[in-house]
C-alpha cells in the first residue's frame, strides 16, 4: 500500500496524498514522527490531497505544537479549495507557528530548440 503521507528530509517536506481521515491515521504516524525532528521550517504540500478529515487537521495543529516549540514553522501550501475550507474552519491557519503559503507557480515551459 502506498503511503499516503510521507515524509522528505532534504528539505523538509511531509507530503499529503490521496484521502486522509481517521482510518488512515496510523498510516501517517511514521511521516509526522520523523517530520518532528526536521532541523528547519516543515513544507506540508497538499497539491495532491484529494479529500481529508478533522483528523489530518489536528495532527497537523499537533506537529505544528512541537515545532512551534523548538522555534519551527509549520507550512502549508497546495490546497484545494475544498481543503482550505477545512483548514479554514477547523482554524488550523490561525495557530502560532502556521503559514499559508501561496501555491507554487508551474513550471516554465521548455524554449523550443533552434
Amino acid at each position: 500500500m502506498r503511503a499516503i503521507v510521507s515524509y522528505d528530509e532534504h528539505p523538509p517536506v511531509l507530503r499529503c496524498c490521496g484521502d486522509e481521515d481517521r482510518s488512515t491515521q496510523a498510516l501517517r504516524r511514521r511521516a509526522f514522527s520523523q517530520a518532528i525532528s526536521a532541523p528547519t521550517d516543515v513544507l506540508v504540500d497538499l497539491s495532491e490531497l484529494a479529500w481529508a478529515d478533522a483528523s489530518l487537521m489536528l495532527d497537523l495543529a499537533m506537529l505544528a505544537r512541537r515545532l512551534r516549540k523548538v522555534g519551527l514553522q509549520l507550512l502549508l501550501q497546495g490546497a484545494r479549495p475544498d481543503i482550505e475550507a477545512l483548514i479554514a474552519y477547523v482554524g488550523l491557519q490561525r495557530l502560532s507557528g502556521v503559514l499559508i503559503l501561496p501555491a507554487a507557480a508551474p513550471a516554465a515551459p521548455a524554449a523550443p530548440a533552434a
